[in-house]
């Protein structure tokens, strides 16, 4: 099935709850670091980078038609992505594909730095609370660029960028890569300190040094990218998605089954299976394979979301969902984003028990969720719901599942293949 066919029939599902999931799913390549490096591209002049293990979703089509938009021929099949970029490109981006995507803004960096000029207007996508683009802006003007806000878009003007020594207020993946991108034309030397350290944040890096670019310290609080005045073409492969692979092995979890992920190391998952093993759930872990199933009752937990390697946020409405059914009370706290909180109505519809204070759930487990309908606010809220769904008696309906598609390749089929009853419904 094309992905705008399952666009166009699936923003409904009805999930009939209550059957244990068993099973094996292959994991997809991690979104969240295609995305920079397919920006990355930008960086090039009349040369080519070729990635494999790209998922083939809305994002991704987002951030391809924004690039053939600036100039690059792109080509992609069966994950495989080949993007050339020409000599010349544009240095403006559109307003109707960057309204779609957040992760447009990383489209900045790079086009200031290869351009001398980038117009932006204020990126969309998941509504997550205030996540200004002020650490990226901040940080390029320390590199030189003049900034501009005006009309709802950002202008961003320089000469060549210069190197500079940027501390980051926050450690921000999107302006981390943001700025690792400027940097590598940029003249001299620029420090990153307080820099994030996803496992996205490497294979950024792990991509500019294949296209010629000098960067050191990925994975620490440090950065270090020595600019040069001409990038070359690279192959180079996309990591796997620690997200996606969190959200099966819970939907495992959730509905007393067990599910193995495969095709991703354990390692850039410490944070999540920790706290699962914490909560009683069995982890099983062989080469590039994580198998998780319930050993028996699961118990309450307390968990704080901090930028990596601490508890992703972008977990955290599925690690609520299984604490939903989890005996005694669990503590969550949302220190990351200030809206991803949201989905606890919704969580609610179904049967849970929760009490927000401030940033704060406090989650008391119950016996049973019983189904209902429900709408998802954002793309993980989503597949929260499909997990409760899951557990539930009877059948819910998860509407608005436009945010889901953003972020899960084949979901439909992948919870079939472990045994889910699901229907994707068409709204005309």
């Amino acid at each position: 099935m094309g992905m705008n066919e399952e666009r166009k029939l699936a923003d409904k599902m009805l999930v009939r709850g209550g059957k244990p999931l068993n099973g094996t799913v292959d994991i997809q390549g991690a979104k969240n670091a295609a995305l920079p490096i397919m920006a990355a591209s930008i960086l090039l002049r009349g040369q080519r980078l070729t990635l494999d293990g790209v998922p083939n979703l809305y994002d991704i089509q987002t951030m391809r038609r924004l690039l053939c938009h600036l100039g690059a021929e792109i080509s992609f099949d069966k994950h495989r992505m080949v993007i050339d970029v020409p000599e010349e490109i544009k240095c403006e981006t559109p307003v109707e594909l960057v309204r779609q995507m957040r992760a447009s803004s990383l489209a900045l960096g790079p086009l200031v730095a290869r351009c001398g000029r980038a117009l932006l207007p204020l990126p969309g996508g998941c509504v997550l609370g205030s996540r200004p683009l002020d650490f990226h802006l901040k940080g390029l003007a320390k590199m030189g660029a003049e900034i501009e806000l005006k009309g709802g878009a950002v202008t961003a003007t320089a000469g060549r960028l210069k190197g500079a020594n940027i501390t980051l207020d926050f450690p921000s993946v999107g302006a981390t890569e943001n700025l690792m991108m400027a940097a590598a034309l940029a003249e001299g030397v620029t420090f990153i300190e307080n820099a994030a350290k996803e496992p996205e944040i490497s294979n950024l890096a792990e991509i500019l040094r294949l296209m010629g670019a000098p960067v050191k310290g990925d994975g620490t609080e440090t950065i270090r990218v020595t600019g040069v005045e001409r990038l070359h073409s690279a192959a180079g492969e996309i990591i796997p998605d620690r997200i996606e692979a969190a959200t099966y092995l819970m939907a495992g979890v959730i509905t007393n089954g067990s599910v193995t992920v495969r095709g991703i190391p354990a390692g850039i998952m410490d944070a999540v299976l920790g706290k699962l093993q914490e909560a009683g759930v069995e982890i099983d872990i062989f080469n590039d394979e994580i198998c998780a199933k319930c050993a028996g009752p699961l118990k309450g937990v307390t968990v704080r979301t901090l930028p990596y390697p601490g508890f992703p946020t972008d977990t955290q409405p599925q690690m609520m969902a299984v604490l939903t059914l989890a005996d005694g009370t669990s503590v969550i706290h949302e220190s990351v984003f200030d809206s991803r909180l949201l989905h606890i109505n919704e969580f609610k519809k179904l049967g849970a028990k929760i009490e927000l204070q401030d940033n704060v759930a406090i989650v008391t487990g119950v016996k049973k969720l019983a189904g209902t309908e429900v709408h998802s606010s954002n793309l993980r809220a989503g597949a929260a719901l499909i997990l409760l769904g899951l557990a539930a008696e009877e059948e819910t309906l998860v509407c608005d599942l436009q945010h889901v598609w953003r972020g899960y390749e084949g979901l439909v089929e992948k919870l079939r293949s472990l045994g889910a009853e699901i229907e994707i419904e068409a709204v005309e």
